[in-house]
């Protein structure tokens, strides 16, 4: 078992991409960072005014997600210290749930020396997720399109995406169990045809980098958006504007509230800057895809 200290960063994510519901993630260059101490008293702090909510449960998902996967290999997981930081807000739709998983299962998986694959964290994060389009680019970085049936995971990954985005982020926030509250449970079958058929194309499109066609297919959605797109506050208004300045198009980034905005290259920051102007309600960030995943790093100290 592990006893050195270490760090585990996590990369956040944007997930659907419009008619990709459920199944295509892009990993973003914002993230979660857990600092390990091996062996010390069971303790988890979180730091920052985003995450304090959060010291008054020591049973987190981090923590979760670490004992469900000691429990499936059958070991047990020896105490610790975590001290946890996050560059991206909780429920706002850039995979926080998601990142915690995987940063749960990469802690079992080094202090139990369990060496898993890429594959094997992607079931195992699923599995707690429920669906893969956040927990699969949170752990292989780049773009990944994903089947999950609740046995087996299938992935397609692009590691090289040629993209810049703009997230806008509002004040409020949107738990992904009220935002799946807004979702039929049932498609008539020519709209489900028809959303399949937009879906297969967005698909297309991302695997040419071809995000001209990419983001018309993410207008025409009709599996998320159409439903969803009532909890975003100015969600056509930012959207039309953005594409008027440049923008190749929007989306609902995961469950919402945020909207992310996709770019030719060298373009999102003079974009956000107008946006930011426009529409003082959202703050405006510049991202990036991450393209390595969730890391794990050697410190000399797990404290900060």
């Amino acid at each position: 078992m592990k006893a050195e200290p270490f760090s585990i960063h996590v990369p956040a994510s944007t997930a659907n991409l419009g008619p990709g519901f459920d199944s295509v993630g892009l990993a973003l260059n914002r993230y979660l960072t857990v600092h390990v101490q091996p062996f010390a008293p069971r303790k988890t702090t979180f730091h920052g005014e985003e995450l304090q909510a959060f010291n008054k449960d020591e049973n987190n998902l981090i923590m979760q997600a670490a004992y469900f996967t000691a429990d499936s290999f059958r070991k047990k997981l020896p105490p610790c210290q975590l001290d946890v930081v996050s560059t991206f807000p909780t429920s706002k739709g850039m995979g926080s749930s998601a990142s915690a998983i995987v940063a749960g299962i990469e802690l079992a998986n080094i202090l139990l020396d369990l060496e898993l694959s890429r594959e094997s964290k992607s079931l195992l994060a699923s599995s707690l997720e429920e669906h893969p389009d956040n927990v699969i680019p949170a752990i292989f970085g780049g773009l990944t399109i994903s089947f999950y049936n609740g046995q087996v995971v299938e992935t397609v990954h692009v590691p090289d995406v040629a993209v810049e985005m703009i997230v806008a982020i509002p004040d409020g926030v949107l738990h992904t169990k009220q935002s799946r509250g807004s979702l039929p449970n049932l498609l008539p079958f020519n709209k489900a045809v028809e959303g399949s058929a937009i879906s297969n194309v967005l698909v297309a499109a991302l695997m040419k980098n071809d995000w001209k066609k990419a983001a018309d297919m993410m207008n025409r959605d009709l599996f998320h958006e159409p439903f969803r797109s009532k909890w975003v506050p100015l969600y056509t208004e930012l959207k039309e504007k953005a594409i008027e300045l440049g923008a190749y198009g929007a989306a609902i980034s995961g469950s919402g509230p945020s909207i992310v905005c996709f770019t030719p290259h060298q373009k999102a920051a003079a974009i956000t800057e107008q946006l930011s102007a426009l529409f003082p309600q959202y703050h405006f960030e510049t991202v990036f895809p991450d393209r390595r995943g969730v890391v794990v790093e050697k410190c000399l100290s797990a404290a900060l």
